[in-house]
């Protein structure tokens, strides 16, 4: 299991936020969840020759919104699909990751801190 504390990049969520400001960081964050959710779903049934595809899309929405480790995990099977080796990623890995960092964005999101 992954250190809670590395899960989420609060510097880059408390940074959008500061942007863009309050209001739209919720529709912000509301988008991203329910992108993510389809991501994840599509993640969940792609063939080994769509991963690369799949996992740069997740890759890119969690370094959007500071899931870091997640980032990290999708780039490393996005190499490895992308080398011909996906059936080689560990997809139930980075689903299992995903869902442990939403739970713990949306926890430090209604306590307003990390």
């Amino acid at each position: 299991m992954i250190a809670e504390q590395q899960l989420i990049d609060w510097d880059r969520v408390w940074e959008l936020r500061d942007e863009i400001g309050a209001s739209e960081f919720d529709e912000v964050v509301e988008l991203f969840l329910s992108e993510t959710e389809t991501m994840v779903d599509a993640l969940a049934g792609a063939a080994p020759e769509t991963l690369e595809a799949e996992l740069h899309a997740l890759k890119g929405a969690s370094l959007n919104l500071g899931f870091a480790q997640l980032a990290t995990l999708c780039a490393a099977g996005e190499r490895t699909a992308a080398e011909g080796r996906g059936s080689e990623v560990a997809v139930a890995d980075v689903l299992r990751l995903f869902f442990q960092s939403r739970a713990r964005f949306e926890e430090g999101l209604r306590k307003g801190q990390p």
